[in-house]
């Protein structure tokens, strides 16, 4: 089955971009980053602070998720419960770093995600798709940005929701994930050896999906 691996660090356009080129492409969009935020909502929830590793890899088999496609989009399931706004807090942002650097949660999910993309024509993205998930790929692509413009593109999304937060306090939590997804020693954020790197800082959404679609069209995908 193809699949196509896309990853980077958050607010580079992943979600939004691979979703757009799944719906374009026929393929099943699967992302990663939902599940590790299901996790922590379930921590959080739960009375288990988000870095506590031992208590939440006893939650383990507890946390049942699923993905649903309803109307075309992606749902996330956790435990029954559609928690597909719930994850997108500001609680879940601040602390989801903390379950996706647990060796225990990542192999969890990682597992997990394995098995969707053997049976779909996927395309997946992440911060270790093309590196763990799916070192074999058809195609990985890794984007980047600057964090300046990354935080303003988080910082227009919190706006949307009507969510009170400065553009400041986005830019250095986005400036900590950053420091904790790349210093990880499971699974750290880099590009894979083979992957296609991407700049979306000055590109707008049409041309970035543009030149993304380019890329799998000339691999025959």
């Amino acid at each position: 089955m193809p699949a196509i691996a896309i990853d980077g660090p958050s607010g580079v356009g992943k979600s939004t971009l691979s979703r757009s080129l799944a719906e374009k492409l026929g393929y099943i969009y699967i992302d990663t980053g939902a599940m590790y935020r299901a996790v922590t909502l379930y921590a959080l929830e739960n009375g288990i602070y988000p870095a506590d590793e031992p208590a939440l890899t006893a939650a383990l088999p507890d946390i049942k998720l699923d993905i649903s496609y309803i109307g075309g989009e992606q749902r996330i399931f956790l435990n029954g419960r559609d928690v597909s706004e719930d994850i997108r807090s500001p609680e879940v942002t601040n602390t989801v770093s903390y379950p996706s650097a647990m060796p225990p949660v990542r192999r969890y999910l990682v597992e997990m995600q394995r098995k969707m993309a053997h049976s779909k024509n996927v395309i997946m993205d992440g911060r270790d798709i093309g590196t763990v998930v799916l070192p074999d790929a058809d195609l990985k692509i890794y984007l980047t940005a600057s964090d300046t413009e990354r935080a303003h593109r988080r910082h227009e999304d919190f706006k949307r929701k009507n969510v009170d937060i400065s553009l400041e306090d986005v830019l250095k939590d986005i400036r900590r994930r950053d420091g904790i997804d790349s210093s990880r020693e499971d699974s750290p954020l880099c590009a894979a050896d083979d992957a296609v790197l991407v700049d979306t800082t000055v590109n707008t959404f049409e041309m970035s999906f543009a030149y993304l679609l380019g890329l799998i069209r000339e691999r025959g995908l």
